[in-house]
């Protein structure tokens, strides 16, 4: 397996990519899994439901933003986030979003989302959600790891995700 020659943090956030973007991690690029229909659709879908919060709360939402998990090493990039600050200048958030969705693809690992998850969380991100579309389950995740819901909430906002906003239920 061939190893990747190191890349500048700078060139990584000037860089522009065919297809998805890509994560940084410590100086090298990983790729993420290229969506389904159903990743796209709930995507658009979770997306209008953000920005309809965002007319009524002062929130931001945004969809595949970089995210600044440890400066200059680690940039990671949600299928969704919901920040709590003026959006950022550029085009990474060094301010944790409020909110980080994952939207699940086939060819996701559990273990590089629950790696990504615990970053998200050691940031300060508060909410962290998973959608499964595919298996039609919803899934939190906090300091004691990933949890099935059957609901996802932003209770300061009245805002709640079921199976059945989501098109999912059978």
């Amino acid at each position: 397996m061939a190893t990747q020659t190191p890349l500048a943090p700078s060139d990584y956030l000037a860089s522009t990519f065919d297809g998805p973007d890509r994560e940084y991690l410590d100086g090298q690029l990983k790729e993420r899994p290229l969506p389904t229909y159903l990743h796209a659709r709930l995507q658009i879908l979770i997306g209008a439901l953000l920005y309809a919060l965002s007319r009524r709360h002062a929130v931001y939402p945004a969809s595949e933003l970089r995210i600044q998990i440890e400066p200059g090493q680690r940039y990671r990039i949600p299928d969704l986030c919901l920040l709590s600050v003026e959006p950022p200048a550029d085009s990474i958030a060094i301010h944790p979003p409020l909110l980080a969705i994952e939207i699940s693809s086939p060819d996701d690992r559990l273990a590089d989302t629950l790696t990504k998850f615990a970053e998200y969380q050691a940031i300060g991100i508060s909410h962290i959600w998973l959608i499964d579309g595919e298996n039609r389950r919803l899934y939190q995740y906090d300091a004691a790891g990933l949890h099935p819901a059957t609901s996802l909430s932003l209770p300061q906002f009245d805002f709640h995700l079921t199976l059945a906003t989501l098109e999912l239920e059978s």
